[in-house]
């Protein structure tokens, strides 16, 4: 098999996956618009070296470099691409609107456009968001209809429908995933659990939005990993498959467990402030598809994956004090 192109190498989301395939014995070409970030947020750079001679990283910025692009997967022949770049954070997405819709949309549509004339292309994988459901009442299904509630899961939602038309027009090969809210060791200090555990262990007051009422289902990115290349070797051309949990946490509740772990006080370490604008209360994705059709489930319990994450903090505490607790924009 031809080497897996990963988009978004350089995502949380995608830098796990491309250790997950190395470990599996794949060659994989990873793909992203900045440069490689700190080793520290790169799982496949955890690994050891014999591993990691797979791997081959190239800076390429789909808003921009879509000739390269088209030019390497015609090189490499890639049979399986693998997408998980986008312009993410929800809140963010309200003060240059613009930007998410020119790398969620217009950047996608002129991707689908390339994408549907290479003959040699097997499978498509688009890593999409339950965003585009907007707040879930009870557990719903992958078809269940879009009621997106931010700019950004606007463009989402747009760059989903451009690929459907797209298989149905065209045959592109395309399966896609909606994961629920994924973490583990190497996720960037702006999310709510690394930025929790090094709060705690730095003495910052962690700022907890609308007091943590909203309820997610966190799950680990292993298994998101596992999951992802199941579908993307296994799944009917078509099929999108929720990747999720069936347990239900609040935030609250879930930043309460980290403090416990810690042995510290919720009281003293934690200050409510007001909620994000367009917050989704809820997200309940029902996996019984993937569990279904291609035999998944889940592995990692919560609070295995938070020890893992705090053991991650813990031993690289130094280092994450230089990196940068807010997300960064980049156009």
């Amino acid at each position: 098999m031809s080497a897996v192109l990963v988009l978004g190498s350089n995502s949380f989301s995608g830098a796990h996956f491309c250790r997950f395939l190395l470990e599996q014995g794949v060659e994989v070409i990873g793909a992203s618009r900045s440069t490689e970030a700190h080793p520290v947020f790169l799982p496949y750079r955890w690994l050891p070296h014999s591993q990691q001679e797979r791997f081959r990283f190239v800076q390429i910025d789909l808003n921009h470099d879509l000739d390269r692009l088209e030019a390497l997967m015609r090189q490499e022949q890639n049979q399986i691409v693998v997408n998980f770049s986008a312009q993410s954070m929800v809140g963010e997405s309200w003060d240059k609107p613009d930007d998410w819709m020119q790398t969620n949309v217009v950047a996608v549509a002129r991707l689908a456009q390339r994408l549907r004339h290479l003959d040699f292309l097997n499978r498509y994988v688009h890593i999409t968001t339950p965003e585009v459901y907007g707040s879930t009442d009870g557990w719903i299904n992958e078809d269940t209809p879009f009621n997106p509630s931010t700019p950004y899961a606007v463009s989402r939602a747009a760059g989903d429908m451009l690929f459907k038309i797209y298989r149905e027009t065209f045959q592109l090969p395309v399966v896609s995933t909606r994961a629920a809210n994924v973490y583990g060791p190497g996720q960037p200090l702006y999310r709510i659990i690394p930025r929790t555990i090094f709060c705690l262990l730095t003495g910052q007051a962690l700022e907890l939005h609308g007091g943590g009422v909203s309820t997610r289902s966190f799950i680990h990115m292993n298994d998101v990993s596992r999951a992802t290349w199941q579908i993307a070797q296994n799944a009917p051309v078509g099929e999108t498959y929720h990747i999720s949990t069936d347990r239900i946490i609040s935030i609250r509740a879930l930043v309460e467990n980290l403090c416990q772990m810690l042995q510290l006080p919720f009281e003293k370490n934690v200050a409510v402030v007001g909620e994000r604008l367009g917050k989704d209360s809820a997200y309940w994705l029902n996996s019984k598809k993937l569990h279904q059709d291609l035999g998944w489930k889940d592995e990692i319990a919560l609070e295995q994956g938070l020890l893992q994450t705090i053991e991650w903090v813990q031993k690289n505490l130094e280092i994450l004090k230089m990196q940068p607790m807010q997300y960064i924009h980049k156009k």
